[in-house]
């Protein structure tokens, strides 16, 4: 139900706290309260911008093997997980509360075997005045949990992991590459 006026208080007084700290004003989608709001991007300009996100569905070779030659029982696991993932990334503002919806130009995701599992990679592009690394990780996010779906009968067991954004282009911040595993 509902919170606490004092919990929320003390909440509002801590982001506030924090005014000074060069890392608070990073946070965009509070309001001058310490409230969550929508960024405003009416005036920033549209750009081309470009997002890449990977993640990993770990497995075990049982699975990794009726992937590669096409035997889960539910049908074809890879192409499933395409049409899902991309999807998503057009549903992106519909799932996370305060993301933008953005035209999106296009998007891919794509799919490497691996000795331990499967790697998904997507990349969105859109042409806007905000930018697709959310919609990116969304895509991979579901991409990974309808692998999972589809080959949970075979083994439940199977984990998701290290979901992370690669790259971003465009926008007033410029271009972002991922360097090795940083945080």
């Amino acid at each position: 139900g509902r919170i606490n006026p004092a919990v929320r208080a003390g909440t509002n007084d801590r982001i506030r706290e924090k005014a000074g700290d060069p890392m608070a004003e990073k946070l965009t989608h509070l309001n001058e309260k310490g409230q969550a709001a929508m960024v405003d991007v009416a005036q920033k300009s549209v750009t081309l911008r470009t997002a890449v996100a990977k993640g990993n569905l770990l497995c075990g070779p049982e699975i990794l093997a009726a992937i590669a030659e096409g035997e889960i029982p539910k049908g074809d696991i890879l192409a499933c997980a395409r049409i899902a993932g991309i999807q998503a990334a057009k549903k992106t503002d519909t799932l996370i509360p305060l993301c933008h919806s953005l035209p999106i130009s296009a998007a891919s995701v794509d799919f490497e075997i691996l000795k331990t599992g499967v790697e998904v990679t997507a990349r969105i592009t859109t042409e806007a005045k905000t930018g697709v690394e959310m919609e990116a990780l969304t895509a991979v996010s579901v991409a990974c949990l309808t692998l999972y779906d589809m080959a949970k009968a075979l083994n439940k067991g199977m984990m998701i992991e290290n979901i992370r954004l690669i790259s971003k282009t465009g926008g007033k911040s410029g271009d972002w590459h991922r360097e090795k595993e940083e945080l």
